[in-house]
């Protein structure tokens, strides 16, 4: 599928809680960082110069990857439901069954209201703002707004070139990894598209975006039976939306970004 058809697919959307596995990644190293490079394309001078600032020189690649880096740390224990949302197929996420430990549409909300806040230290804002980098990131991965009863699709196994795998670690990095280009390489070949097309995906809240990739969700969860041996044919049918959705999230990350340094 290429990002023209993501983006309809998008368009139709906007129109139309339990925890994962304690070692599932997001995306990956390599996704998030292309989520991160991809960003700062889009970037204004003045967010790029704040957060240069902010972050001490890092770039949004390094630290894209901080929300899992973490999580081998117990005192960062309570950001761990912030990478997900666990939904029925049938409900979007306003009314969806809320997590009282937080999920991935309010933690991004908390990290952007420390941001804001004028009182708070360096020291936090760069820590959410890290936080925030990546889970913008995760937002865009469709097994992370997945079903309670799987674990997002941890649960589901299938066989990835003969080797054992589950359902969201094909779409988190088998595919990526697989696909044998680092995040510089991805970025550099992201599709070309108009600037009438990042205002498009640009469009809505963090909710619309989750609702989004929840109806991306369903669809991936008919993409595979349990135990189904993946390979060639499975990157060819779906590599393509993996792409798109990295693309989509730097665009987003940007204009979230690029509205919090205003």
């Amino acid at each position: 599928m290429n990002l023209i058809k993501s983006i309809f697919i998008v368009g139709a959307f906007f129109i139309s809680f339990t925890i994962l596995g304690a070692n599932s990644p997001d995306w990956g190293a390599t996704g998030h960082r292309t989520i991160g490079k991809i960003a700062e394309d889009y970037l204004k001078g003045k967010t790029k110069r704040k957060i240069a600032e902010l972050l001490d020189g890092q770039s949004l690649a390094l630290v894209s990857t901080f929300g899992d880096e973490i999580k081998s740390d117990r005192r960062y224990d309570k950001f761990y439901t912030w990478h997900f949302v666990n939904m029925p197929f049938d409900v979007n996420y306003e009314n969806s069954e809320k997590n009282p430990d937080g999920d991935l549409v309010n933690g991004i909300e908390k990290c952007k209201s420390v941001i804001l806040d004028k009182k708070a230290t360096k020291e936090d804002k760069a820590f959410y703002l890290k936080m925030l980098v990546h889970l913008i990131g995760d937002l865009h991965q469709p097994m992370h707004i997945g079903r309670k009863e799987d674990k997002g699709g941890n649960d589901i196994q299938v066989q990835w070139f003969n080797r054992g795998t589950n359902l969201h670690r094909v779409w988190d990095s088998d595919m990526i990894n697989h696909f044998d280009m680092t995040y510089t390489e991805l970025s550099e070949n992201a599709d070309e598209i108009s600037k009438e097309q990042v205002k498009f995906l640009q469009r809505g809240t963090t909710e619309d975006w989750a609702n989004e990739t929840h109806k991306l969700a369903i669809k991936t969860y008919a993409t595979v039976e349990i135990g189904e041996k993946l390979g060639y044919t499975y990157i060819y049918q779906n590599f393509g939306l993996v792409r798109s959705q990295l693309q989509v999230g730097g665009i987003r990350l940007a204009k979230v970004l690029n509205e919090l340094f205003a």
